[in-house]
């Protein structure tokens, strides 16, 4: 039974990336990223109330980490409209863990009015 003995899976954000990548092959790492992310997000969402088990940290910690590894691929996006999709994810991502702050940040990033007007339609909250 050897499948018991194996250690940790490494997380998707935790893999090791072969650089240079490319616009679209970063773009499909960031969706993954988000997608694995986002049961610690919604977890994190859903306790709320500023209780802090260890639990709840773990998801916080694990949130944090996909995130800024989501942030550090985007940053090297050249193609523009590459980029705001892949921020567009990113957002989603900072929504469900009601982290405000920085999808505002995020949402400035943005240049493509289409793009923008898209993510305010679906998080209303973020207009100033």
């Amino acid at each position: 039974m050897r499948w018991f003995s194996r250690g940790t899976q490494k997380e998707v954000w935790e893999e090791d990336i072969d650089w240079p990548l490319g616009d679209l092959q970063a773009a499909n790492k960031i969706r993954a990223i988000c997608s694995a992310a986002s049961t610690s997000a919604e977890k994190m969402n859903a306790r709320g109330g500023g209780r802090e088990d260890t639990r709840n940290k773990h998801e916080t910690e694990r949130y944090e980490r996909a995130a800024k590894t989501a942030m550090q691929i985007a940053m090297k996006i050249s193609d523009d409209l590459v980029r705001d999709s892949a921020v567009r994810q990113i957002i989603g991502l900072c929504m469900m863990a009601n982290n405000f702050k920085t999808a505002q940040i995020l949402l400035r990033v943005i240049h493509a009015e289409a793009f923008r007007e898209e993510v305010l339609r679906e998080h209303p909250q973020l207009r100033r």
